[in-house]
């Protein structure tokens, strides 16, 4: 099981594509999030649409799935096929009528459903997404009424869909859950309203420090590599065994 990120930037970032990720498991590729610049992204690291065997959405902002409208017509007239996309039960009206229909529909009668086989997920249940990887949808606050959700995948890894500072959520993960990995997205700078901010993230404690590695960052990021505790940044473009047993050593943490 490895990771890619396509990206590793703020909604803002320039410097930085947005925070999407690839998920490969077995030969098997799934796209977490496909925001604006996941169809350059994907081009730059050699693959089409195509290529993918599911998309799996966090939540609704453009970073996160201003890229399904392209991916959806690619899908429907070049390659011919439906692609699968999981997404929460409770996002997928949302995400029709307040973000695709407008570009995809041709046809009144036209539906989410007739460019996706979409497969809603239930929250705090595990689903298994292809072969060798499960998830499990967990409710995090990031913008005030919005839905939004974070990613435990094969019960050790975690990944944030963008959330606000939730101390007692990533101790649970750790003490509770037995999470290795956490993904965790980093505004830079205070205050953290509706993404952690690093002063928050540098309250945790080590143990949990030392398990977290930092995404969705602006791009004055280099300003503060060797300032971020005992957590580290994860660089876009970069694949990553996720291992638990091995995943600290890429960052020169463990022998």
């Amino acid at each position: 099981m490895k990771i890619q990120m396509l990206g590793t930037g703020s909604a803002f970032a320039k410097a930085f594509n947005n925070n999407n990720a690839l998920l490969t498991v077995d030969g098997l590729n799934v796209l977490v999030d496909c925001g604006i610049t996941a169809p350059k992204a994907l081009y730059e690291l050699g693959y089409s649409f195509n290529d993918l065997d599911a998309i799996l959405i966090t939540h609704i902002h453009a970073d996160h799935i201003g890229g399904l409208e392209e991916l959806a017509f690619q899908m429907k007239f070049i390659f011919g096929r439906k692609p699968i996309l999981y997404l929460a039960d409770a996002l997928v009206g949302t995400l029709w009528e307040n973000s695709l229909k407008g570009g995809l529909q041709q046809d009144p009668t036209e539906t989410l459903e007739d460019f996706f086989d979409v497969r809603p997920l239930n929250e705090g249940v595990a689903h298994e997404l292809v072969p060798g990887l499960s998830v499990e949808l967990i409710a995090t606050k990031h913008i005030p009424n919005k839905r939004s959700y974070s990613l435990l995948f094969n019960e050790f890894f975690f990944y944030s869909g963008d959330m606000v500072f939730d101390a007692d959520l990533l101790d649970d993960l750790v003490d509770n859950r037995g999470v290795q990995v956490i993904f965790h997205d980093c505004q830079l700078h205070p205050p953290g309203v509706v993404h952690a901010c690093l002063p928050q993230l540098l309250t945790l404690r080590q143990s949990v420090q030392e398990r977290v590695y930092l995404m969705h960052y602006g791009d004055d990021q280099r300003e503060f590599i060797g300032h971020t505790g005992h957590m580290s940044f994860i660089e876009q473009q970069k694949a990553y065994d996720l291992n638990p047993l091995t995943f600290a050593r890429q960052f020169g943490i463990m022998e």
